[in-house]
């Protein structure tokens, strides 16, 4: 009896708690995904590893993952999860004009891209100039989308880093808070440049 109990605590307890840990952080709190696509190159690439973070505290300029498949009616067969970049928040307005983009009129500091994704490939498909109400008009959004001028109660406006080929909320409009999965972060060994990038801190949001 002694050895058997000995075997149980020694082995089963450890493993059990183990477990239960594993399933405690991935579930609630933190999990590892694999970057599928090119749409945040350079600052995330294609089958890169990252963590996400599951939290609702999602801010400006951060870096998230959400389930495509409520958001995207045009998604493609085999794909589920997108990660993108929040630009703006409940209540905001967003326009773009003459290669920068705003925000409630702010322009935002989009030092995380290059110039050229920050021109040609924010305007690919609409143009030099566009904001929130000519996007609904495309009729690209969903007919509950096409009727907000500012993004809606609960939601988030967002855009790909990789601009020109990104697929993303200039597309399909608003994504809903309850869809999306978490926060990413970058390991510790990722550049400094990649961390700052990604972790872009909304106190600095505005150029």
């Amino acid at each position: 009896m002694k050895k058997l109990f000995a075997f149980i605590w020694n082995w089963v307890v450890p493993i059990a708690i183990g477990i239960l840990a594993y399933v405690a952080i991935t579930t609630f709190w933190i999990n590892i995904v694999t970057i599928n696509g090119d749409s945040m190159d350079p600052n995330l690439l294609d089958q890169q590893k990252v963590l996400v973070q599951k939290t609702q505290n999602v801010k400006r300029g951060d870096v998230v993952v959400f389930d495509a498949r409520e958001e995207d009616p045009r998604i493609k067969t085999g794909n589920k999860d997108y990660v993108k970049r929040v630009i703006a928040v409940a209540g905001d307005t967003v326009s773009y004009k003459n290669g920068d983009l705003y925000v409630n009129d702010k322009k935002v500091d989009e030092s995380y891209i290059s110039s050229d994704e920050r021109n040609a490939g924010t305007a690919s498909s609409f143009g030099s100039s566009w904001n929130l109400d000519s996007l609904a008009k495309t009729g690209l959004w969903s007919a509950e989308d096409q009727k907000e001028t500012v993004v809606p109660k609960d939601s988030y406006f967002v855009l790909g880093d990789h601009r020109s080929v990104s697929n993303d909320s200039r597309y399909f409009g608003y994504i809903h808070k309850k869809h999306v999965i978490g926060k990413i972060h970058v390991p510790f060994w990722y550049s400094s440049t990649v961390k700052n990038n990604i972790s872009k801190d909304s106190d600095h949001y505005f150029a």
